[in-house]
């Protein structure tokens, strides 16, 4: 009889060109430590990295062994990601996922609703439901404009949670969210995804970041996507805090039609789809923002992303 057998498992993690996959035994689960087999690199499509967290793959090991070889890599039915610079390609941060919840903080770091705004734009290129959490409101903050900006994410639709992983505030509503899904965790270094995750399963004891003092923001404590699979078949996936995140997967002149707000104008502007949105008359973008269809900062958001979206729309 073979001792070598072939089952499909979970990735949990990824590191260079080592794929942990978690696989069900009689013993219960297992996790090996894999390589690729040359063949998958093609299957997987032209990313900076071939395999993320989430993906279901089939994987060949003797039974006796903790390494194996990945096989093939399921159908994605969704993925979520962001442009590499570096390798001027999508790069691969989640896959088989149900809900991305951006992270956020009223200070420590600084509340930054445009890194909100890229976050939120990456979810719905890739159809995902996208859930804004404001983390630490258990903190004394002075900004003004932090429950306005809040507010105009409830407003055009997007559901928001105030919650403190330090005082349990608002962690039951997140659990519910939460249960037997597959979830994203995405936001800047230092709002306190890995504080969450601990929270929410205690046990996990994962290393907690501390704020750089001298600039206020967070210090990378994840560096990789890491998959943690919690009671009730809830699956989180935590994402490394970027400070830069550059949409993958669109060009520049499809940016409006994935603004909620912006979609329902595209193309109405008096010089329709050329329009550049700064200066021309009949612009139907700046004349939402004077009425306050648009919120200003949003709308500075959007021409911020407009702008890194065509520096890279050759390579895309």
């Amino acid at each position: 009889m073979s001792n070598t057998e072939i089952k499909k498992g979970l990735v949990i993690r990824t590191s260079h060109n080592i794929i942990t996959v978690c696989i069900d035994t009689k013993e219960g689960k297992k996790e090996l430590e894999c390589r690729i087999k040359g063949k998958v690199l093609k299957e997987c499509g032209s990313f900076y990295n071939p395999i993320t967290p989430g993906d279901w793959v089939l994987v060949e090991h003797q039974k006796n062994s903790d390494k194996a070889l990945v096989l093939s890599v399921e159908q994605r039915r969704n993925y979520f990601s962001r442009f590499n610079q570096k390798g001027n390609k999508g790069q691969l941060l989640a896959a088989n996922v149900d809900l991305v919840f951006c992270i956020t903080s009223p200070v420590s770091p600084p509340f930054r609703p445009r890194f909100i705004d890229r976050i939120i734009l990456q979810a719905d290129i890739a159809g995902i439901e996208t859930i804004v959490v404001c983390n630490k409101i258990d903190l004394e903050f002075d900004d003004l404009d932090f429950e306005e900006r809040l507010e105009e994410y409830s407003r055009i639709g997007y559901k928001v949670l105030r919650i403190s992983a330090k005082t349990k505030e608002g962690l039951e509503e997140l659990r519910s969210e939460i249960a037997g899904k597959t979830c994203v965790l995405s936001g800047q270094s230092g709002v306190g995804k890995s504080s969450i995750i601990n929270a929410l399963q205690p046990g996990l004891d994962l290393r907690e970041g501390k704020l750089n003092e001298k600039y206020n923001r967070g210090v990378h404590t994840t560096t990789m996507s890491f998959l943690f699979e919690l009671s009730n078949e809830t699956k989180i996936i935590d994402t490394p805090g970027f400070r830069l995140f550059i949409p993958d997967g669109i060009k520049s002149g499809e940016l409006i039609a994935h603004l909620k707000e912006f979609a329902p104008l595209e193309g109405r502007c008096s010089f329709g789809m050329s329009c550049s949105h700064k200066i021309e008359p009949g612009c139907k973008i700046m004349e939402a923002v004077d009425a306050g269809v648009i919120h200003e900062d949003r709308y500075e958001s959007f021409l911020n992303m407009k702008e890194d979206l065509e520096k890279y729309d050759i390579q895309r």
